[in-house]
């Protein structure tokens, strides 16, 4: 978590997300000053961004969230190996909550 230095009122948040077999995190939004990279570190991530049609990314590809963006899938693809991503946030220096689960 750093701010960033040139764009005032703007930090980057790097965070890594393990997914255990199997595993998923609930439907979620990012903050609306969120702009989000992923990039799957090892094993396979299915995810779904606004009304994209879901994908399994591998490790080493990547893909990008719009502000305000809604991640409708983020599993692990995989029911046997663990799979890890990294997340790179540039958000708003006063946002303080990152994810916010859907209200289901």
């Amino acid at each position: 978590d750093q701010p960033i230095p040139n764009l005032p009122g703007k930090r980057l948040v790097s965070l890594v997300v393990d997914y255990a077999p199997g595993g998923s995190t609930a439907a979620h939004r990012h903050p609306g000053s969120a702009f989000i990279y992923a990039y799957v570190l090892s094993g396979e991530i299915r995810s779904q961004v606004d009304d994209e049609p879901a994908r399994v990314y591998r490790a080493g590809e990547a893909w990008f969230e719009n502000p305000g963006a809604h991640h409708r899938v983020s599993a692990n693809a995989s029911e046997t190996k663990p799979a890890r991503l990294l997340a790179v946030f540039i958000v708003d220096t006063a946002e303080e909550q990152l994810v916010s689960p859907d209200n289901h």
